[in-house]
């Protein structure tokens, strides 16, 4: 099955996947986050915006705003004044508030799991839906990032066009005991390794594996 959707063969995908697990036994998401609900604002606020810049955002809103109810108590301005430093912070002010007013009118305030509930959710598309139910509940879902699509396509693991065709192509490659973890693992690999301009293939633990012909080794 796997030639059909990838240039590696089973082995190559599986020996992929087994050295970059070895390489981080329990990767995770450099989002920081205390719940369900606090990730999936997080990841909602992480659109065209870094880790990195997020996390500075919300140290000091976290502490306050843990549950929709809390969120809303602050307001629209309160929020905007927490999320500034984030890009689109306005659009994405509005859409937190309106995503917990749906929280709490839809689903007990609690954090839904599955895809179509949680892509009902203002400011929530289809990438962190699938993020928060790996990260918050347990499934084996891929989200492609622009991290992922770029590994992806580079080494070969799961060539496609366009972000849903790598999606498709993972969820049809990807070995039963990496699922959990992949998506840690690729996006890591493209954040750190497998770079936009300048991919640092002399440190890259799958390079004898990986397809991409512009090798900088």
């Amino acid at each position: 099955m796997a030639g059909k959707y990838s240039k590696l063969n089973r082995t190559d995908i599986f020996n992929l996947f087994d050295i970059l697990a070895t390489d981080a036994p329990n990767p995770e998401g450099e989002l920081e986050y205390v719940n369900a609900f606090t990730l999936l604002v997080a990841v909602v606020l992480s659109a065209q915006a870094t880790d990195v810049g997020v996390n500075k955002a919300t140290k000091n809103l976290w502490p306050i705003a843990d549950t929709p109810e809390k969120m809303l108590a602050l307001g629209l301005d309160g929020v905007k004044e927490h999320i500034k430093t984030i890009g689109l912070f306005n659009t994405k002010a509005k859409n937190v508030i309106k995503l917990c007013e749906d929280l709490i009118e839809k689903f007990n305030s609690q954090v839904p799991e599955t895809q179509e509930e949680l892509e009902s959710l203002a400011g929530v598309g289809r990438k962190t839906a699938l993020v928060v139910r790996n990260i918050a509940f347990g499934h084996p879902t891929c989200a492609v990032d622009t991290h992922i699509f770029r590994v992806s396509n580079r080494t070969g693991l799961a060539p496609g066009k366009n972000v849903l065709q790598v999606e498709r192509a993972l969820e049809k490659v990807i070995p039963e005991p990496f699922q959990m973890n992949a998506h840690h693992w690729l996006i890591l690999h493209g954040r750190y390794i497998c770079k936009a301009r300048k991919p640092e293939c002399g440190k890259c633990k799958i390079v004898e594996i990986c397809k991409f012909r512009e090798k900088t080794v």
